[in-house]
């Protein structure tokens, strides 16, 4: 999973993940981070949206938000049910979060920093 690494809300909803995600199915780079440039690349996507490689294909915005939630433990799961909203529409409503979660949440001045507990999740 590729996040922004300077968002105080991305950075939140990584904790929310590893808390929620035993299993470690998921890795996490900052879309920041060289390995998270080259995924963007390669998957065609900017820094303005969170993206999910999963066998080899790109999920971004709502899509990526949904899959993720459907592996973690927990009521989260349930939310992949809005999988059924047409993606225009869940896609609106992820943009315009996007657009206001520096404002809302904050950002941070360098990307995040993994714990040493952390650190076998995050691709360097």
């Amino acid at each position: 999973m590729l996040f922004d690494g300077v968002c105080n809300l991305c950075n939140a909803a990584v904790d929310f993940i590893i808390r929620h995600d035993p299993k470690e199915y998921f890795l996490f780079a900052s879309l920041q981070s060289p390995i998270g440039e080259r995924w963007q690349k390669r998957c065609g996507v900017h820094q303005e949206t969170i993206v999910l490689v999963e066998n080899d294909r790109c999920y971004t915005a709502s899509t990526a938000v949904l899959r993720i939630a459907r592996r973690l433990q927990g009521w989260v799961k349930l939310l992949y049910v809005f999988i059924l909203i047409p993606r225009p529409l869940r896609d609106a409503l992820y943009a315009w979060i996007a657009r206001h979660r520096y404002a809302w949440f904050g950002k941070r001045t360098t990307c995040r920093i993994p714990t040493p507990e952390e650190a076998a999740r995050f691709l360097s």
